[in-house]
């Protein structure tokens, strides 16, 4: 398909983005302690480059990139708040076309906060959750929908948590040995991983670009 001249090309993107300070390494897990020594010029410059990447740069790192890229740009979604982007994530969360992005996605989706996105990772739950052969996001969806009830007052995990629901079914389907967190387990990684958004947005000027 042809693309219009002024759009950049993922190549381009990799150096400015991604890699620079192996930031597609450190968002996630290692961020969450409080102990690293650079945490917090690291989080300033997360905020100022979620504010300066365009929207079409985002668009280009979503569409084309992998794992790192789509990481990357869903961090830099959330800690901006670009709520425009949430129906592209919900549909690449959906289509689980790769490993390791899922997380952030579900994570972004939680920051932007609303029921609309609190839809995309019902419908995600409701498709995946009957995939145990699949075992792909689906604590991570979880733990951000009990995340997103919690902030808007809702109970849309009730029925995926109540006894005999979908996620135990999930669970007993498993294969022997096979491990995942309790969903209050699932809840907290995701609500420590927005928090570390969250600082970084305020470490810096936000910019929603909607």
């Amino acid at each position: 398909m042809h693309r219009p001249d002024d759009v950049p090309a993922l190549a381009d993107l990799i150096p400015r983005y991604i890699t620079p300070g192996r930031r597609y390494l450190r968002l996630g897990g290692g961020l969450l302690r409080s102990d690293v020594t650079d945490r917090a010029a690291f989080l300033r410059e997360l905020a100022e480059v979620a504010r300066q990447i365009t929207d079409t740069e985002l668009q280009v790192l979503l569409d084309d990139g992998g794992w790192r890229e789509r990481t990357t740009a869903a961090w830099f979604i959330a800690v901006a708040g670009r709520s425009r982007f949430r129906d592209k994530l919900g549909s690449l969360l959906l289509a689980s076309e790769g490993p390791r992005a899922g997380r952030a996605y579900c994570m972004a989706l939680t920051r932007l906060g609303t029921e609309a996105d609190a839809a995309h990772l019902i419908a995600y739950l409701d498709r995946y959750l009957l995939r145990p052969d699949l075992d792909y996001d689906q604590s991570e969806a979880l733990g951000a929908l009990l995340c997103l009830d919690k902030a808007l007052g809702t109970g849309h995990a009730t029925r995926f948590v109540e006894p005999g629901g979908l996620w135990w079914q999930f669970c007993a389907a498993l294969p022997a040995g096979s491990w995942v967190p309790s969903p209050q387990g699932a809840q907290w990684s995701i609500s420590q991983m927005c928090a570390v958004a969250r600082e970084s947005a305020h470490a810096g000027p936000s910019d929603d670009r909607h």
